[in-house]
């Protein structure tokens, strides 16, 4: 594998991250264990199967040489447009057992993936790490997979992990039809099309630039979403059964994931209520990212994101009309289409030249609490089971990386015929996250007594 410059994307996010702030996704999987030694076991595993995998190998390294003048004029271009960018590139010092760990048996495994989720990931190599903790019960395990977002999207840290459980027959996937050749310069028949892309993405960008100052016009969020960074982290995870999800969906309308956005909606009421921040009136922004990565076509590598923006009806008191608002908004924001809106504001770093993203990426973090209050969002998994070792995966629960300024992240899977919420907190502003936990639960069983009545 050679050295592949980072997409602007990848690049925004290798960049947001301060020392205080890391911006790691992670997924914890709980697994039930056969033995006293399965955890060790998986972890050997872990670690062995890790060399094999190429994508684990590779490490994001600065890049600051500047052309020279006796660099052919291609590459003198090429070089002064990755100026103060990045390479994703193979480590040749890589050894997979800097990134497995094995840690003492846990009580609770939320607990622990909590104080591991606040200590970023060691930036001078590959940015991944899994961590196993053996049950304090002696009949199950957890493992931990933290991934830098600038290294892999919820996809492509999903392909990763899922290449170090064990081997499954499954079909041979299609291959991907040959990129052909860029030169530095156009074909002239390309120029009229070329200018008119060109013409569209100004278009796109007022739009996306408008949008985010009309949803700033009447912003009123509540304290407890926003905080400053205390570089701790909480979390937490709720399982729901998805024939209730169904259930309600069928009676109410909409898609499974408007109703689970509505659960966020009224687990947020619940607990602002309870907490004694109250409710009413509010409408936090949430963030809803879409994945603009095509199965078979698209670059393995590289964070491929757009996103709707929503106003999650927290201040309605009746739960149907929670999803009925939610429904609505989503549908208005499928109609425009992910490449429009506050939400896809994503697409904007790809007009943005690297060394832009390194001098602005600090600005561009701080940002993020004047552009939504709130991360919802869902990382599809496999319908099959997943094992490691033989031991089978019972749970796992998606952990987002917490934007600068936020102190809540939510998650959402579905796995095995279960709804997987995952919870990230900052651990010093929402110590209560457990409580925000259960009204999820809660949410769900006043959804379905309302679809009843």
């Amino acid at each position: 594998m050679t050295a592949d410059p980072l997409a602007p994307l990848d690049l925004a996010f290798w960049n947001i991250e301060s020392a205080g702030h890391p911006m790691h996704l992670a997924a914890l999987g709980v697994f039930s264990a056969r033995s006293p030694s399965a955890a060790a076991h998986a972890a050997d595993l872990l670690a062995a199967r890790a060399a094999a995998v190429p994508g684990l190998r590779m490490r994001i390294r600065d890049t600051w040489e500047p052309p020279t003048l006796r660099l052919p004029l291609a590459s003198a271009v090429r070089r002064s447009l990755a100026f103060g960018g990045a390479t994703r590139e193979p480590d040749p010092g890589f050894d997979p057992l800097d990134h497995v760990r094995l840690h003492p048996p846990a009580a609770d495994f939320h607990a622990a993936a909590g104080r591991l989720m606040g200590l970023p990931l060691r930036r001078a190599r590959p940015p991944w790490e899994a961590h196993v903790l053996p049950g304090e019960d002696g009949v199950s395990f957890a493992a931990l997979f933290k991934f830098h977002h600038a290294l892999a999207d919820g996809l492509r840290a999903l392909t990763l992990a899922a290449a170090l459980m064990d081997p499954m027959d499954l079909p041979t996937p299609r291959s991907r039809p040959a990129e052909p050749r860029r030169g530095l310069l156009p074909d002239v028949r390309e120029v009229p099309g070329l200018v008119r892309g060109a013409l569209a993405d100004a278009g796109r960008a007022l739009d996306i630039g408008a949008a985010v100052a009309r949803s700033t016009l009447d912003m009123r969020s509540s304290p407890a979403l926003t905080c400053a960074p205390s570089g701790t982290r909480r979390t937490a995870g709720v399982v729901v059964d998805l024939d209730d999800v169904h259930r309600i969906r069928k009676s109410a309308g909409g898609t499974v994931n408007d109703v689970l956005i509505a659960v966020v909606a009224g687990a947020l009421r619940r607990w602002l209520d309870e907490r004694g921040d109250g409710s009413e009136g509010l409408a936090p922004r949430a963030l809803i990212p879409v994945s603009r990565r095509r199965p078979r076509t698209a670059h393995p590598q590289g964070n491929r994101l757009s996103g709707y923006l929503i106003r999650l009806p927290v201040g309605e008191r009746d739960p149907l009309g929670r999803l009925t608002q939610v429904r609505t908004a989503m549908d208005r924001n499928k109609d425009a289409g992910p490449h429009r809106g506050a939400g896809a504001v994503a697409l904007l770093a790809e007009h943005v030249p690297p060394l832009g993203h390194r001098l602005g990426g600090p600005l561009l973090g701080q940002a993020a609490r004047l552009w939504f209050d709130v991360l919802v969002t869902s990382v599809p998994l496999p319908g099959f089971g997943l094992k490691l070792g033989g031991d089978p995966l019972g749970a796992v629960f998606p952990l987002a990386p917490l934007a600068p300024g936020h102190s809540l992240a939510v998650a959402v899977s579905t796995y095995r015929g279960s709804v997987h919420y995952g919870l990230v907190a900052d651990g010093a502003a929402v110590p209560d996250l457990g409580r925000l936990a259960r009204a999820v639960t809660e949410e769900v069983t006043t959804l379905i007594s309302a679809c009843d009545h």
